[in-house]
C-alpha cells in the first residue's frame, strides 16, 4: 500500500484547555501547547480553536517521495484539486471537509507491552496459587497509538473513492449503505467513512495493550466524571476488537481498543458486507442512540 499509517489528527474544539485536560486524563501526554502524544506514535493529536467540533486534518505516512507522486497523480485522476508540495501531498475531501495530508514518515514500532496474564479456563489452570498479574499494574494507562478515525461524509461514495482509488487504502469490510472500513496498514481499519447528513468527527480510537488496560483506563476516567461514559465494555464484530467509548468536552467520542484483527496478506482476507446490527458488536451493552447519531448532530447540521 502507498500509505502505511496514520500520523496524526488535528481536531477543532470550542475549549482547547478543557479538551487537552480530558486527553491527558485519557493517557496522552501534552508535548507542547495543544499537542498530545501517544506512547509509541509520538505527537498524534493537535487541538485547535473552532466554533464547533470538527476534524480539521488527517495525517498519513508514506515510505518515500515516489509514493507522494503516486498519490498526487491518482487523486488528480479523480478530478480533485491536489497540492503537491516539496515534501507533502494535500487534498480536501469534499464529503467530510477534512484536509488529508500525506508525508514521508517512519512506521510506528511498538515494544514492551505487558506480558499477557496467564488465564484459567474450565479444565485448564495456567495460573495456580497466584492472583492474576494484571492486578499488579499501577500508574495511568498510556495509549500506544492512534489506530483509526471515524468520520461522517455527505458524499460517502466520493470519500470512499478518494481513500481507496486516490490514497491507496484497502477495503476490509462494509456495512451496506452505511459505512466502509478502510485500512492503510495491517490493522483491520484505520479510517471508517460513514454516510451522514453533515460532515462530523464521530470518534478517534486509541490502542492499548489489552482488555485490562481498557478497564483500568475506563475506571480512572469515570471516577472523575461518570457522564463521560458512552458505550462499553464490549467486543465489536467487525474488527473483533474490545472497545469502550467516552465523550470529550467538545462532544467527540474517544475509544480505547485492543485485540483488533490484523491483515498481513490481502489475499487471505475476504471483505464482508453486513446489513444488520450484528456487524456493530458481538456482545456488550445495548448500543446507545447517541452512538449511532450524536446528540449534537442537529447543531452541527445547522451551524448553530
Amino acid at each position: 500500500m502507498t500509505v502505511h499509517r496514520l500520523t496524526s489528527v488535528t481536531v477543532g474544539v470550542p475549549d482547547v484547555a478543557a479538551t487537552v485536560a480530558f486527553y491527558e486524563e485519557f493517557g496522552l501526554t501534552q508535548s507542547s501547547p495543544g499537542v498530545l502524544a501517544s506512547r509509541d506514535g509520538g505527537d498524534q493529536l493537535r487541538l485547535v480553536p473552532a466554533e464547533r467540533r470538527r476534524l480539521v486534518t488527517l495525517g498519513l505516512g508514506v515510505e518515500d517521495p515516489d509514493d507522494l507522486d503516486r498519490i498526487a497523480r491518482d487523486v488528480a485522476g479523480l478530478g480533485l484539486a491536489v497540492d503537491r508540495g516539496p515534501d507533502s501531498v494535500r487534498v480536501v475531501d469534499p464529503g467530510t471537509g477534512v484536509e488529508v495530508v500525506a508525508v514521508v514518515d517512519e512506521p510506528i514500532v511498538s515494544a514492551g507491552a505487558y506480558d499477557v496474564p496467564a488465564a484459567n479456563a474450565p479444565g485448564r489452570w495456567d495460573r495456580e496459587h497466584a492472583r492474576s498479574s494484571a492486578l499488579d499494574r499501577d500508574g495511568p494507562v498510556q495509549p500506544r497509538k492512534l489506530g483509526h478515525v471515524v468520520v461522517g461524509s455527505t458524499d460517502s461514495d466520493l470519500s470512499h473513492r478518494l481513500f481507496v482509488d486516490g490514497l491507496g487504502f484497502r477495503v476490509s469490510d462494509h456495512v451496506e449503505g452505511v459505512a466502509s472500513f478502510l485500512r492503510c496498514s495491517t490493522d483491520h481499519h484505520n479510517v471508517l467513512v460513514q454516510t451522514a447528513p453533515t460532515p462530523f468527527l464521530h470518534h478517534t480510537s486509541w490502542q492499548v495493550d489489552d482488555v485490562d488496560e481498557i478497564g483500568r483506563g475506563a475506571r480512572a476516567l469515570l471516577d472523575v466524571d461518570p457522564g463521560r461514559d458512552v458505550w462499553g465494555l464490549g467486543r465489536h464484530h467487525i474488527g473483533s476488537n474490545y472497545f469502550w467509548y467516552f465523550r470529550d468536552p467538545a462532544g467527540n467520542f474517544a475509544e480505547y481498543y485492543s485485540d483488533l484483527d490484523v491483515i498481513v496478506d490481502d489475499e487471505l482476507w475476504k471483505p464482508e458486507t453486513f446489513n444488520d446490527m450484528r456487524g456493530l458488536y458481538a456482545w456488550g451493552p445495548a448500543v446507545p442512540a447517541e452512538f449511532l447519531l450524536p446528540d449534537d448532530i442537529a447543531e452541527l447540521l445547522t451551524g448553530s
